[in-house]
Parts: structure tokens; C-alpha cells; sequence
């Protein structure tokens, strides 16, 4: 690839793809004959987008040795600022909701705890894979990224099994068949591209040392996916059938979400260094949106995974941002 195409898709991978994926979920949606088309390119979308995560999370581990995967004291901040804001919003949505034998509050709560409801999601999402690429082009660090990707999904997989009952009562399933379901998700998506990489390493050397050649390819994958990811965002987003209101203030929720997490973030390490602030910024400000989406749409009140389509849409904004304030 040339160094002039590589420069401009640098610059303008995510407005690329954010637009195509949005575009063509609007074409084949809105002209008169494709819904066929669109069902079967949504199909395709869904399957394939975990599989290129997995790639991506793979040519990323492959340069990550597991000595790399080291614990840092802003790692535990970081877990207690998103346990404690994930905690917040939960508390507001129960007790909105008449939780804990209480009764609802007054005028739109039914409203607010949806709105609550979609904030708690947006702050217990776990980290999204693509993390690490934005953070080592943005000057933050890969390794330290990584090892909190892995905490994320582990703070996720034991919190969400614990407070989901709490939130939507469901009789037929323990916290341990919740947490089984949460963890084979997190397991074929995270685990696998992990223990892949690392047998390759130990094993087979040289086949690893070939394929770090292709770890810049990380970054077009994550274009890809950020593609499908969109296309399957704004498809969540139409046939909700959200009123126009209720997802512009779910638009302003995901917002502040957004903001406020790369914000904390950043705050959280800042004295640990500049690197480990920009690293802890992009881990907590960016979400496994896919993740958010299928909860939303499982186990929460469904026009709640409408916010993940929306944090997207926020979080990739920050991100072009960042690029472009680096690369100036």
C-alpha cells in the first residue's frame, strides 16, 4: 500500500467507514425491492464481525508476550471508577423502577430509569477490542491497553450476572448460568485470538515472527468492523421504533457516557504518566459496543440497546479527533 494511501486512509478511516456503514444499511433499507438483501447482508454483518474481531485481537496479542500483560496501580483506579459509576446508575434504574419493595417515583420515572438503564449498560461495558489500536496511534500504550481489555471483561462477565436480576427479575436463571452465557460470549471473542497467539509464540517462533509483519493490518480490520458495526447500529436504531425524543435523549446519555469516561480516564492515570493517561482514556471511553447491543437487546429492556448504536457513534467521533489532533 502506498505511503500516500496509507496517510489518507490514516486520516479518514473512520469517516469512511462510519459512512459506509451507515450508507449502505440506508440503501438497502430504504429502496423498494432490497429487504431481502438487506436481511441477508445484516446476517452476514453479524456473524462476520466477531470473527474479525478475533483477527484483530489476534495480530494484537501476537506482539504481545504474556510478560507484557503486567498489572499498574491506575488499572485498579480504573476498575473502581467503573465499578462505582456502573454502581450508581444501577441503583438509580432500581429504585426508579421500584427495586428493593420500594415504589416508583413520581412523574416520568418510567422514562428516567430507561434512561438510567441505558447509562448503567454504557458504563459496565467492557473495553472495545479495537482499543488498542487507537491508543498506540495516538501515543498511549498497547500492552497496558491490553491487560485492562482482559480486566474489563472480567469485571463485566462477575457485575452484569449479579445486578441484572435486580434490574429486569427473571425466574429460570442462577447467577451462575448468567455468568456461564456472558463468559462463553467473552471467551470464543477474547480468549481464543489470546491463547491462539501465545501457542503460536511458544511453539511455532518463527511463524509468529512473519506474522507481527501484519500487525499494522490491525488498524484496516478495525475499519472494517467499525463498517459492519455502524450498518448494525443504525439497523438497531430504525427498527426499534424508538419515539424521536426518547432516542435523542438517549443520544444525549450516550454522549455524556462517552465524555465523561474518556475524561475520567485520562484523570485516573494522569500521574502515572502521559502514556498511561491517554491509555486509560481510550480503555474506559472505549466500549465493546457489540456487547452493549446484545445485552441490551437479551437480558435489558430493548430500546436500551439503541444506545449502544449511539455510543458508537460518539466514541469513533472522540477517536477521530484524537487522529487527527496526532497527526497535525
Amino acid at each position: 500500500m502506498s505511503n500516500r494511501l496509507s496517510g489518507f486512509l490514516r486520516h479518514w478511516m473512520l469517516v469512511i467507514s462510519m459512512s459506509l456503514g451507515v450508507g449502505i444499511f440506508l440503501i438497502l433499507y430504504l429502496v423498494p425491492g432490497l429487504s431481502a438483501v438487506e436481511e441477508g447482508y445484516s446476517s452476514v454483518a453479524r456473524r462476520l464481525q466477531p470473527v474479525l474481531v478475533g483477527v484483530m485481537l489476534f495480530l494484537q496479542f501476537n506482539v504481545t508476550a504474556p510478560s507484557d500483560i503486567r498489572l499498574h496501580r491506575w488499572h485498579a483506579r480504573l476498575l473502581a471508577v467503573q465499578t462505582l459509576l456502573f454502581g450508581l446508575a444501577a441503583l438509580l434504574t432500581i429504585v426508579l423502577t421500584g427495586g428493593f419493595h420500594g415504589s416508583p417515583a413520581p412523574g416520568n420515572c418510567a422514562a428516567a430509569a430507561l434512561l438510567a438503564e441505558c447509562a448503567m449498560l454504557c458504563f459496565i461495558c467492557p473495553t472495545a477490542a479495537a482499543s488498542g489500536v487507537i491508543t498506540s496511534k495516538i501515543g498511549g500504550s498497547l500492552q497496558q491497553g491490553m491487560a485492562y481489555l482482559l480486566l474489563s471483561d472480567l469485571l463485566a462477565s462477575l457485575l452484569i450476572p449479579l445486578i441484572i436480576p435486580l434490574v429486569h427479575p427473571a425466574e429460570g436463571m442462577t447467577y451462575l448460568q448468567r455468568l456461564l452465557v456472558i463468559g462463553e460470549r467473552v471467551f470464543s471473542i477474547l480468549v481464543l485470538p489470546c491463547a491462539l497467539a501465545w501457542f503460536i509464540r511458544y511453539v511455532f517462533p518463527g511463524v509468529q515472527k512473519w506474522l507481527s509483519r501484519f500487525t499494522g493490518w490491525a488498524f484496516y480490520v478495525w475499519g472494517v468492523c467499525l463498517m459492519l458495526a455502524m450498518s448494525l447500529a443504525t439497523r438497531s436504531l430504525l427498527l426499534s421504533r424508538t419515539p424521536f425524543w426518547t432516542a435523542v435523549l438517549i443520544a444525549l446519555v450516550a454522549l455524556a457516557a462517552c465524555l465523561l469516561q474518556f475524561r475520567l480516564g485520562r484523570k485516573a492515570a494522569r500521574r502515572f504518566g502521559r502514556v498511561e493517561s491517554i491509555t486509560s482514556g481510550q480503555v474506559l471511553g472505549q466500549k465493546n459496543t457489540g456487547f452493549l447491543i446484545w445485552l441490551g437487546l437479551g437480558y435489558m429492556t430493548p430500546v436500551t440497546s439503541v444506545a449502544g448504536g449511539l455510543y458508537a457513534l460518539w466514541q469513533n467521533l472522540v477517536n477521530s479527533w484524537e487522529l487527527r489532533q496526532k497527526n497535525s
